[in-house]
């Protein structure tokens, strides 16, 4: 079953929306975080987390210190 152009237009913009909302919460966390608790540079971390979701996750599973 195809999508036609509005329910596509919707799943762009819920993506979106769930990206942003994933990235603000990495970078948040990571500012926060003193540098010591950081595995690699914060700015790096910065980056990969705002640029897509993917890189967010690996933020959350590499780069953060217990």
């Amino acid at each position: 079953m195809a999508m036609d152009r509005t329910q596509k237009t919707r799943v762009v913009i819920a993506a979106t929306v769930v990206q942003a909302a994933v990235a603000s919460v990495t970078v948040r966390d990571i500012n926060r975080r003193p540098a010591e608790s950081v595995r690699g540079p914060k700015g790096l971390w910065r980056l990969i987390g705002s640029v897509n979701t993917l890189g967010s996750l690996a933020y959350w599973i590499v780069g953060r210190r217990r």
